[in-house]
């Protein structure tokens, strides 16, 4: 039998598109290594501007614009074929939470196209993922991690390179890298030779 694996989907899989809508909308030119907080939209766009922006993300589809990240796709199939692999990743944004309903949509039907060997009875669309039983976790926030997985590996991103080797020991989770360019491949590392 096959062991679980809990894949998280934005900055990890793919750059959700956040900020090409934020370069778009404020003719900027950002790079994601310039950020540190999560929300970025919520460090640049200002205040006052908060619900145009969101108003403008309500007649995008962020997948359209989104990047994915370096060996992705190729390890994914890689882990397919040893670990059953569940898709688990929130569609809720929380600056602007009544719009947020169609990034469920545009976030499936990103999935299919992309990774078309999932079982798309395996694509699970929640932010309760600390509820969530398996024997293997991938995801790029601590917080998402719950007390029932097994193996919590931190993918590395923009946000969370702050976090702390003692933080993550305390917490029983291990880290895929400090770059999100090698994190794939960290990850193959860890998972594949593990078998």
């Amino acid at each position: 039998m096959k062991q679980t694996l809990l894949l998280d989907v934005d900055e990890v899989i793919v750059f959700s598109g956040f900020l090409e809508a934020i370069n778009d909308f404020l003719g900027t030119n950002y790079v994601i290594d310039e950020f540190s907080e999560y929300y970025i939209d919520s460090v640049v766009i200002p205040s006052d501007r908060m619900d145009e922006f969101n108003e403008f993300l309500r007649n995008r589809n962020l997948y359209d614009y989104a990047p994915l990240l370096p060996n992705a796709i190729e390890v994914i199939k890689k882990l397919n074929e040893v670990y059953d692999i569940y898709i688990l990743s929130s569609c809720v944004n929380f600056l602007d939470v009544d719009g947020s309903g169609r990034y469920f949509a545009d976030k499936y039907n990103f999935l299919r196209k992309t990774l078309p060997f999932i079982d798309p009875g395996h694509i699970i669309l929640t932010s309760a993922k600390h509820l969530f039983v398996a024997d293997i976790q991938i995801d790029d926030r601590i917080n998402n991690f719950g007390p029932h997985v097994n193996l919590k590996i931190l993918f590395p991103s923009y946000h969370n390179k702050e976090i702390t080797d003692e933080e993550l020991k305390e917490k029983g989770i291990i880290r895929a890298g400090l770059d999100w360019r090698d994190g794939w491949s960290n990850v193959e590392e860890i998972l594949l030779k593990r078998n």
